[in-house]
């Protein structure tokens, strides 16, 4: 693993709300906005923007955590900016601060880990978890 990055670097992905992105289950559309589930999926992308460029070609990232604050919601056709900022680096667990915005409008705020390990460790780790 390599650590080219430092506090306060950021990393910025951005996504336009689709439908699949809305907040259904099984029972069907619960609201026509862009869902928690589908939140979190674009906070640990845009962290993992920084794990791409920190592990060798033998490791991967794992996340270990994310949490979201919702400020407004976003809707359909809206563009979100998704800002992954480097908080720290413990050991070979990355933590970011995201925030969300649709134009200047502040979606949500939230945290994410993920680990960096070998591939090895990972597919071992997986396979006793079935055990």
């Amino acid at each position: 693993m390599q650590n080219p990055f430092q506090e306060g670097d950021s990393k910025v992905y951005r996504k336009v709300v689709t439908e699949a992105d809305f907040a259904q289950f099984e029972a069907g559309l619960v609201h026509p906005v862009c869902s928690t589930f589908a939140l979190a999926q674009a906070m640990e992308w845009a962290s993992r923007l920084f794990v791409l460029e920190m592990k060798d070609p033998d490791e991967e990232g794992i996340g270990t955590m994310v949490h979201i604050d919702h400020h407004s919601p976003a809707f359909a056709g809206e563009t979100l900016t998704v800002e992954a900022v480097f908080k720290n680096l413990q050991q070979n667990e990355l933590r970011c601060d995201i925030t969300v915005k649709a134009g200047q409008r502040l979606v949500a705020t939230g945290q994410t880990g993920q680990k960096i390990l070998k591939k090895e460790k990972i597919h071992r780790l997986l396979k006793n978890s079935r055990n």
